[in-house]
């Protein structure tokens, strides 16, 4: 029988979550205009930490201005927005849930028409939503230049006082376009097989450790499989083993949804896959489509040593609390305007969210 949700777990360099509960980080769009945090944007993460959270995580933040993937974006790219960075670390820590900020660059998803650059990415790539406009491939100044931002952004984190941060290399971003094969296409030390592919991702990995020192978390966020971008399940397999050598602290794995089985013949969990490969002593998370209290147990005994939720930390801030009772069923969409208001939804998050079918009642 594997750990009770509702156990601590000691994360290692001193922290400790008080659960094995991890608020995901999620698009909120309620950031200002240059990347600083509003105070919608600071009560929206606040009330998650008051209501439980083991470990709570901000939304995807870029490293650089031309990184920016879409309106309302939480930036950590300038010192102008430390401040706002140590108000958030300073109330989230007051609650007892562990910080961390996800770093990310959007890469092939940093819209020319929101940036005003050309985007970037390991290869020439293009998708739909960029009105044909191709990705320049980088050279090896601008990688090493944006391992240096990756970095200088860990660094304002842990001025500003969070516990860590996350690495976001997952959900075709600019890290997760150099790990797959189809986004990844160059042929030199970036490329090629995983290893190569993996490079970037690595020298990230070493570069902010050796800036920020031993007291300070490093969570690694990968997709298992995503065919589009090239990325398949043996290669994520390898790529754990790969950077769980490395002095990270957390492995991160977004499923989108934890009860599907791996798909390749063998027929169990992703999460369960993980587990075998990856060091005993790792804490993993994993993420995607948990709802209730026995989904969660359900999890733990699959081998995640800390549960990753989204949706239902949105909509029932106090999810953690409330799992003390093993038969905890919350409410699922659609919500109403007031229920997620009266979660500390700010207008602008509440319409974003009229984008997920069904999410908002009409």
């Amino acid at each position: 029988m594997a750990v009770k949700v509702t156990e601590s777990i000691n994360l290692g360099r001193g922290f400790t979550a008080k659960n094995r509960t991890l608020l995901a980080a999620m698009t909120n769009k309620q950031s200002n205009s240059d990347g600083t945090l509003s105070n919608e944007e600071i009560n929206w993460l606040v009330r998650r930490g008051q209501g439980g959270f083991g470990i709570t995580t901000t939304a995807a933040s870029n490293v650089t201005k031309e990184g920016q993937g879409w309106e309302g974006e939480m930036g950590v790219w300038s010192d102008n927005q430390i401040p706002g960075l140590t108000k958030l670390a300073k109330l989230l820590n007051e609650t007892g849930t562990v910080s961390l900020v996800q770093l990310f660059h959007g890469g092939m998803r940093a819209p020319q028409r929101i940036t005003g650059v050309r985007p970037i990415s390991a290869s020439e790539n293009t998708e739909a939503g960029m009105d044909g406009v191709y990705t320049k491939a980088m050279t090896e100044l601008e990688i090493n230049s944006m391992i240096q931002s990756f970095t200088d952004a860990a660094i304002r984190c842990k001025k500003a006082g969070f516990h860590g941060v996350e690495l976001h290399g997952a959900h075709s971003y600019l890290i997760c376009q150099f790990l797959g094969e189809k986004t990844n296409r160059r042929t030199d030390n970036w490329g090629g097989d995983i290893a190569g592919r993996s490079r970037f991702l690595t020298e990230i990995i070493r570069s902010v450790r050796g800036a920020v020192g031993e007291d300070f978390l490093i969570a690694v966020r990968i997709s298992p499989i995503i065919e589009k971008a090239g990325i398949y399940l043996g290669d994520s397999l390898e790529l754990a083993k790969i950077i769980c050598e490395l002095e990270i602290d957390m492995l991160h794995i977004s499923c989108w949804d934890v009860f599907q089985s791996v798909g390749d013949g063998n027929d169990i969990s992703l999460t369960k896959r993980f587990r075998q490969v990856i060091p005993e002593g790792m804490p993993l998370i994993s993420t995607g489509a948990v709802w209730d209290g026995k989904d969660a147990q359900w999890l733990a005994d699959e081998g995640a040593d800390i549960i990753g939720v989204a949706r239902v930390g949105i909509a029932h801030p106090d999810w953690p609390k409330l799992l003390t009772d093993s038969n905890y069923q919350p409410q699922k969409p659609p919500f109403s305007v007031e229920h997620l208001a009266n979660a500390d939804l700010s207008p602008v998050f509440i319409e974003y969210m009229k984008r997920w079918k069904n999410f908002v009642e009409d």
